[in-house]
Order: C-alpha cells, then sequence, then structure tokens
C-alpha cells in the first residue's frame, strides 16, 4: 500500500529529477519546441515543493491537487496546463483515500491519462507525452491483471513509458509548437515524453519501496 507519505514523498524526489535534469529536457524542446520545457518544470516544481512544505495536505488527494494548482499557475507553456490536469484529475481520483494499492495506482494515473487527453487534445502517435503515458499505463493494468505487487507494476511501467518516449523519435509530430516543424519533428525525443518517462520512472523508485 501506498500512503500520503510516500506520495509526498515522491512529488519532493520528483522536482530533484526536474531539477538535474533541466538542461537536458531544455535542449530537446529547443530542437523541436520553445526550448523552455526543463526550465518551466524546474520552476514548477520547486514553488509545489515550497507549499507543500508551507501547508502540508491531509491526503493523498490533498497533495496531488496542491500539485495541479501550483503548477497552473506557475509555469509556462503547454506543461503547466497539461501537468496541472494531470496532476488535478489525478488527485480526483484518490479523493477519500488515505492508502493506495496496485488498482488504485492505475485508477489514479489513467484518470491523470485522460486530463491530459482532453486538454491537450492528443491521440497515440502524435508524439507527445500521450504516447510515453500511455505505453507504460497498458502495461501496468497487463500487470494488474496479472496480480502483480506494486513495485513489479510500477518498474515495468516505467520501463514501458521509456520504450514510449523513444518510440516519439522517429515520429512525425502532429500536436503543440513541434508539429510547425512538419518532417523536421522526425528524429527528435518528445521533451514531454521525456518528462512523462521521468515522472514515471521517480515513482516507480520511490513507491515501489513502500
Amino acid at each position: 500500500m501506498v500512503d500520503g507519505v510516500a506520495v509526498l514523498s515522491w512529488i519532493k524526489a520528483l522536482q530533484a529529477v526536474y531539477a538535474e535534469n533541466k538542461q537536458y529536457l531544455t535542449d530537446l524542446d529547443a530542437a523541436i519546441g520553445d526550448a523552455d520545457h526543463g526550465i518551466n518544470l524546474d520552476r514548477g516544481f520547486t514553488r509545489v515543493v515550497q507549499e507543500l512544505d508551507k501547508n502540508k495536505p491531509p491526503d493523498i488527494s490533498g497533495i496531488l491537487k496542491t500539485v495541479a494548482m501550483v503548477l497552473i499557475k506557475t509555469v509556462g507553456g503547454a506543461a503547466g496546463p497539461l501537468y496541472g490536469t494531470f496532476f488535478l484529475r489525478a488527485g480526483a481520483a484518490c479523493a477519500g483515500k488515505e492508502e493506495m494499492d496496485a488498482a488504485d495506482i492505475v485508477a489514479m494515473l489513467e484518470a491523470g491519462l485522460e486530463g491530459v487527453v482532453q486538454r491537450g487534445k492528443a491521440g497515440l502517435n502524435d508524439k507527445t507525452m500521450v504516447d510515453a503515458l500511455t505505453s507504460g499505463l497498458i502495461r501496468m493494468k497487463q500487470l494488474l491483471a496479472d496480480g502483480a505487487e506494486i513495485k513489479e507494476m510500477l518498474q515495468q511501467g516505467a520501463a514501458a513509458t521509456q520504450q514510449g518516449m523513444k518510440d516519439t523519435i522517429p515520429m512525425l509530430a502532429r500536436k503543440g509548437r513541434a508539429s510547425y516543424l512538419g518532417e523536421r519533428s522526425i528524429g527528435h525525443q518528445d521533451p514531454g515524453a521525456t518528462s512523462s518517462y521521468l515522472l514515471m520512472e521517480t515513482m516507480a523508485r520511490i513507491l515501489g519501496n513502500g
């Protein structure tokens, strides 16, 4: 089971990961976007952690909704609205829960992904974070059906998300700023898919140890 303390640890670890990968994400975005993805996520999650330290929410849903609200207020570009919506929907899916089991984690991520799809109007093979997150979620659902433990489910879900991220390299971008480049977007790894993989990898590392 995963409790609020673990979720808070995940968010704080994610802030450190985005800070560490700020330049990498920004460089990826420089090739096909606005060259601000890493900068925006670093700034946004730094503010998230400051807010969580100042006003610690009482439950999992409150933590995730706090993340959402801070990101929506402080992050520019596409990352703020998309990640903000992801965490807002994820928080709503956890309403009233003090602990999450494997099924709850899958439901949380599925709700978050649905929010991203609705907000960004992106689908599979559009070369976005949707490709990475969908790959991870599909694998996690398979493992959930097989009765896997949380740790294995998260680890393999992260690995599938990483593959989904890599699969964006040969794609033609059909959404976002990258779509303006047309065929020149081919051959570049999508920065949103990359930050989504980092989110899932950090989740597997932190929540998988619960």
